[in-house]
C-alpha cells in the first residue's frame, strides 16, 4: 500500500466478483521537512526527556518522525497513540505541527478500519488546518473514511472541494486526490474510470521517484484488473508492487500486495498458492494491528476452504470476519460477510439460516446501491429457491443474473451452471445440455483473454465442476463417445496452444475425435481417466472399439493414491509386496479393462487429478502370484487424445546427444553427486564421439544449454539435482553450475526451457522431481517434464520422487543400450527397469526403479 493505503482486493465465490480494497494514499510531511533530520534511531529517548510544552522544531519533528516511521512500518496502534499525544502536546504551542499529528492519527485509524473515529479526529479542530497541503490531506482522508462507510455523496463533495485547491498546481498532495478519486470509483464499481485515475497516479509517482506511492498505484491497478476479471494482468500489477514493497522492507505494503496477489491467483484457479498468500497476509495484518485487512484476508482464506469442501471451517472464518467488520463499523465488509455466510449455508443445506442472512442484507445492499451486491443476493435467493424445488422462481432469478449488463463473467458462469443443473433436475436434458455448453463458452471466452502460461495453467480449475457435470450428463444419456470428446476438450489446452496445435480461440465444440484411430496410430491401448466428484470414468480405447467403465468418485480414489505413494517412498518395501492399496488401485483403475490389453502390449495412460502422481507400473496385479503391472505392460503417460492425434515423427537431426551434468555445487543445499561422472561416462559409451556434446563441471550451466543449437539433438540428458516448486511450477529448475553473482544463476528454470524450442526424440531428467509435484486440472503434472514437452520434446523421462544416486547410473546405462538396439524410448526404459526388478540386489524395490516415468507428447 503506498502512502496511507486502502482497498486491497477482497474475494467472493467463483460465481461472484469480489469487492476490491485498494491502497489509499499516505499523507507525508513535505520532503524538505522529513529530510531535515535523518537520525531517527534515538527519537524515542528524546521523547522521554523533552518537556510537554517544548515546541522547539527539532523535538517536534523528532516526535513526528518517530510516530510516522511506526506508521510506515505498519505499527498502527503505537503510531496512533504517539500521534494523539503529539497533537495534545503541540496544539496550543505549534498548531502547524499539531495538524500534522492530527492527520497522522486519522490515517492510522482509517488503516485500522476505524473510520467513524477518524472522522471525529479530523473534525475535532478543523481550524488548525491552515496551509493548502493540510487542507487537501484532511479532505482526502475524510473522503476515504466516507467511502469505506458507503457515504459516497459526502466523499464526492470532499474530493471536489480538495480538487479546487489543486488548480492549477500538480504536486504530491494533488496526486493523493487523484488516488482517492480512483478508490471511490473502484468502490462504486466504476472500473474504467478507476483504472485511468490509478494510471495517472502511477505516472506521477514514477516521474517524481515516490516508490511508496508507486506501490499504492500498482496494487490498486491490480485490484481494478481483478474486478474486470483480468486476473493475469492483476498478477502482473500485484507482483510488481510486491517486489518494491519487499525490496524496501515495507511490511504493511508487502501484506497488501501479498493478499491482492493471492486473490488474483484464486481468480485464476490456483487455490493452493492463493491460500498460502492469504494466510501470510492475514498474520501480518494481525501483527500490525490492522483489523480491516485482517478480516479481509480471513475472508479470502475462507473462499479456499469452501472450494475445498470444508464448509464448517469456511463458515467459522466468515463469522469471524463479520464480528471484526461490525467492530469497526465497516459497511462493505459487513455486506460481504453476510453474503458469504448466506452462500455457505446454502451449500450446507441450511436454507433457513441462509434466508435470515439475506434479510439482514436487503436494507444494507439497497442503501449502498452496489449492483454487484444486489446481483449476488439475487443469486443466493435463486439457489435457495432451486434447493426448495421452486423451479420457476429459481429459473427467473438465474436468467436475470445471466442477462444483467452489470454481471461479470464469473457471475454469469455461476448463473449458467446453476441453470443447467436446474434443467437437469427437471429432466429437461436438452435444455440442460445447451446451458452447460453456454457456460463452457463463457468460460472459454474468459480463458482466451489470458496471455501467459502461469495464468493459463490453473485457470481450468474454475470450469472443472461444469465439465464434470456435463460429462456425467452425457454418460447418463448413453453418449459415451461424446462424453469422451468433452472430457478431452479441457485436457492439455495450455500445452497444445504453446505448441501451436490449438488456436486458443474460444470454442466448446469438441475436436473431431476418432479415438480408435488414435489407438491404431499409437499401436497401443489407451486408458483415459476422468475423476469426478460424484462418479469417475475410464474409457478403454483400442483400434477396434471404445469401452466405458464406471469408477468410484474422486474422494474415494485419492486417499488410496496418497497412502500408496507414501509406501513407495520407503526403500524397504518387499518385492513380493501385497500392499492392499496397490492391489485395490489395480482392480479399480486397470482391472475393468484388463481383458482389452494384450500381453506385453503398450498402454498409454491419460491421467486426471491425483492419478498424475501415480506410477501405474507399480500397481500390483492379483492372481496366483501378485506382481507389478510393469511385468505385463509397457506403460506410457500422455497429456490428451488430441495431442496424440497430432503427433508427428521427430525431424532428422545432425547431432545425436546433448549431455549435461556433474555440475559444480552452487551451495551446500545441492552437494555434488558422487555418481554423476560415472553415469555420464556410461551414457557416452552408447554414442560416437562425433555425435555427442558434453558439458560438465563449470561448463555445465544454464547459459550453455540456452545457447546451444537445441533442435540439432535427438537426445538431451541431464545428470543433476532438480527442484520442483508447488506454488510456481514454472519456477522448477535443474541445478547446474553457477554462472554469475545472481542468487539463482545456477538454475535452468522451466519457464526458460519452454522458451527455447527443441525437437528431441527423448529428453531425460536424471534428477529428483523431474516430473513435478503438482497436478493442474486438464494439464496433469506440471514441472520440468511438462516444460520440455511444451518446448517440443517427443518423449520426456522425469522423476516422480527423489531418484537414487546408486541405482540411476545402472538404469540409464541399460536404457541407452536398449535404444542402441533399436527399442523405442518407452520400451528401452521398461527393459532397464525390469533388469533391476529381476535382479538379486536391493534395486529390486520400486523405490529404485519406479521414480522415472516416461511422458509422451508429440
Amino acid at each position: 500500500m503506498g502512502a496511507p493505503a486502502s482497498p486491497v482486493s477482497e474475494s467472493l465465490r467463483p460465481s461472484k466478483p469480489r469487492k476490491a480494497w485498494g491502497v489509499p494514499a499516505r499523507i507525508h510531511v513535505s520532503r524538505r521537512v522529513l529530510l531535515g533530520r535523518s537520525q531517527v534511531a534515538w527519537t524515542l529517548a528524546l521523547l522521554l526527556v523533552v518537556p510537554v510544552a517544548d515546541s522547539r522544531p527539532g523535538s517536534v519533528q523528532a516526535a513526528y518522525n518517530h510516530a510516522h516511521q511506526l506508521f510506515l512500518r505498519g505499527d498502527l496502534t503505537q503510531s496512533q497513540q504517539e500521534a494523539a499525544l503529539g497533537y495534545r502536546r503541540f496544539v496550543h504551542s505549534n498548531p502547524e505541527w499539531a495538524a500534522k499529528f492530527q492527520l497522522l492519527e486519522a490515517q492510522d485509524l482509517i488503516w485500522r478500519g476505524m473510520n467513524e473515529e477518524a472522522l471525529r479526529v479530523l473534525g475535532a479542530k478543523p481550524s488548525i488546518f491552515k496551509n493548502r497541503e493540510a487542507m487537501i490531506d484532511s479532505l482526502t482522508l475524510a473522503a476515504a473514511a466516507d467511502t469505506y462507510l458507503a457515504r459516497f455523496e459526502e466523499a464526492e463533495q470532499k474530493l471536489a472541494q480538495a480538487q479546487k485547491f489543486c488548480q492549477p498546481a500538480i504536486d504530491a498532495a494533488c496526486d493523493r486526490v487523484t488516488l482517492r478519486r480512483g478508490l471511490l470509483a473502484l468502490t462504486r464499481g466504476e472500473f474504467p474510470e478507476a483504472r485511468q485515475l490509478f494510471l495517472e497516479s502511477l505516472s506521477f509517482d514514477r516521474a517524481n521517484g515516490d516508490r511508496r506511492a508507486e506501490t499504492s498505484a500498482l496494487v490498486n491497478l491490480s485490484v481494478t484488473a481483478q474486478q474486470a476479471e483480468h486476473y493475469d494482468e492483476a498478477v502482473d500489477w500485484a507482483t510488481a508492487g510486491l517486489q518494491i514493497a519487499q525490496d524496501s522492507g515495507w511490511e504493511d505494503l508487502t501484506e497488501s500486495a501479498q493478499g491482492n496477489l493471492g486473490w488474483s491467483c484464486f481468480g485464476l484457479g490456483d487455490k493452493e498458492k492463493a491460500l498460502q498468500l492469504f494466510l501470510a497476509a492475514e498474520q501480518t495484518a494481525k501483527r500490525l494491528g490492522n483489523l480491516r485487512f485482517q478480516l479481509k484476508w480471513t475472508s479470502t482464506a475462507a473462499y479456499v476452504y469452501r472450494d475445498q469442501g470444508d464448509l464448517e471451517r469456511a463458515a467459522q472464518a466468515y463469522r469471524k470476519s463479520l464480528e471484526l467488520a461490525k467492530s469497526i463499523n465497516s459497511h462493505q465488509d459487513i455486506v460481504n460477510a453476510l453474503e458469504d455466510l448466506a452462500h455457505t449455508d446454502v451449500l450446507s443445506g441450511k436454507l433457513d439460516e441462509a434466508g435470515a442472512y439475506l434479510q439482514q442484507l436487503d436494507p444494507l445492499v439497497d442503501a449502498a446501491g452496489n449492483r454487484l451486491d444486489q446481483l449476488d443476493v439475487m443469486l443466493a435467493r435463486g439457489e435457495i429457491a432451486a434447493a426448495r424445488r421452486q423451479d420457476q422462481q429459481a429459473e427467473a432469478i438465474f436468467r436475470r443474473v445471466e442477462s444483467d449488463a452489470a454481471s461479470q463473467a464469473s457471475m454469469r458462469l455461476g448463473a449458467e451452471h446453476l441453470l443447467a443443473k436446474l434443467y437437469e433436475a427437471q429432466g429437461n436434458t436438452v435444455a440442460a445440455e445447451g446451458m452447460y455448453r453456454s457456460a463452457l463458452a463463457t468460460f472459454e471466452t474468459a480463458r482466451a483473454d489470458l496471455k501467459n502460461e502461469d495464468s493459463k495453467l490453473p485457470f481450468l480449475t474454475n470450469a472443472t465442476p461444469i465439465y464434470d457435470d456435463y460429462v456425467r450428463l452425457l454418460v447418463k444419456q448413453g453418449r459415451a463417445e461424446e462424453a469422451l470428446a468433452a472430457a478431452d476438450q479441457g485436457r492439455a489446452r495450455t500445452l497444445a496452444q504453446g505448441l501451436a496445435l490449438d488456436s486458443g480461440k474460444p470454442s466448446i465444440k469438441p475436436a473431431a475425435l476418432h479415438a480408435g484411430e488414435v489407438a491404431r496410430k499409437s499401436v497401443a491401448t489407451v486408458l483415459f481417466y476422468w475423476l469426478g466428484q460424484q462418479q469417475s470414468y475410464l474409457w478403454a480405447i483400442t483400434p477396434k472399439k471404445t469401452s466405458l467403465f464406471t469408477l468410484p468418485a474422486q474422494p474415494d480414489i485419492t486417499p488410496q493414491i496418497e497412502r500408496y505413494r507414501k509406501a513407495l517412498l520407503q526403500p524397504a518395501i518387499a518385492h513380493e509386496a501385497t500392499n492392499s492399496d496397490a492391489l485395490a488401485l489395480y482392480r479399480t483403475l486397470v482391472g475393468p479393462a484388463a481383458d482389452l490389453i494384450p500381453a506385453d502390449g503398450k498402454v498409454i495412460v491419460i491421467c486426471d487429478g491425483a492419478l498424475s502422481l501415480l506410477n501405474f507400473e507399480t500397481l500390483l496385479v492379483p492372481g496366483p502370484v501378485p506382481h507389478y503391472w510393469i511385468e505385463d505392460a509397457n506403460v506410457v503417460s500422455a497429456p490428451s487424445l488430441y495431442m496424440l492425434a497430432a503427433a508427428k515423427a521427430p525431424a532428422p537431426t545432425s547431432k545425436k546427444l546433448l549431455l549435461m551434468g556433474d555440475a559444480l555445487s552452487p551451495n551446500p543445499d545441492y552437494p555434488e553427486l558422487p555418481m554423476a561422472r560415472a553415469e555420464m561416462e556410461k551414457i557416452a559409451t552408447h554414442f560416437a564421439p562425433a555425435d555427442e556434446t558434453v558439458y560438465e563441471l563449470q561448463a555445465a550451466n544454464s547459459g550453455a544449454y540456452l545457447a546451444s543449437r537445441l533442435r540439432d539433438y535427438a537426445y538431451i540428458h541431464f545428470v543433476a539435482h532438480g527442484v520442483a516448486s508447488r506454488t510456481d511450477p514454472l519456477d522448477s529448475a535443474i541445478i547446474l553450475s553457477r554462472t554469475g553473482v545472481a542468487d539463482d544463476s545456477f538454475k535452468l528454470h522451466a519457464r526458460e526451457i519452454i522458451q527455447h524450442p527443441i525437437d528431441a526424440r527423448l529428453v531425460t531428467i536424471s534428477a529428483c522431481y523431474g516430473g513435478g509435484t503438482r497436478s493442474y486440472a486438464g494439464e496433469g503434472l506440471v514441472g520440468l517434464s511438462w516444460a520440455f514437452l511444451r518446448a517440443g520434446a517427443h518423449n520426456v523421462i522425469g522423476a516422480l520422487w527423489e531418484a537414487s544416486d546408486d541405482s540411476t547410473p545402472q538404469l540409464m546405462d541399460r536404457m541407452y543400450a536398449g535404444l542402441a538396439d533399436g527399442l523405442t524410448p518407452s520400451a528401452a526404459l521398461r527393459q532397464a527397469k525390469l533388469s533391476l526388478l529381476h535382479s538379486d540386489s536391493k534395486f529390486r524395490q520400486p523405490f529404485y526403479w519406479a521414480p522415472f516415468q516416461i511422458y509422451s507428447g508429440l
